[in-house]
């Protein structure tokens, strides 16, 4: 019994620690890092968004075939 209660008061301070050590290893980025993160970033947007519009060109008319046009 007194090993699952060491158990339950050593989570929460092992938890802390490593919470501290990613904190203190977390750096933040410089400008050249930051606009480069920014563009990927974008290009994502661009991608999905350019994905989703053919999808969406595709499935309007193969829709109006399947449920006969209006």
């Amino acid at each position: 019994m007194s090993d699952q209660i060491k158990e339950f008061v050593e989570m929460p301070k092992q938890f802390f620690k490593e919470g501290t050590q990613f904190v203190n290893r977390c750096t933040k980025p410089d400008r050249k890092e930051f606009i480069k993160i920014s563009q990927a970033v974008a290009m994502g947007f661009f991608v999905m968004g350019f994905i989703g519009f053919f999808v969406k060109l595709i499935h309007i008319p193969i829709n109006n075939i399947l449920v006969g046009g209006a």
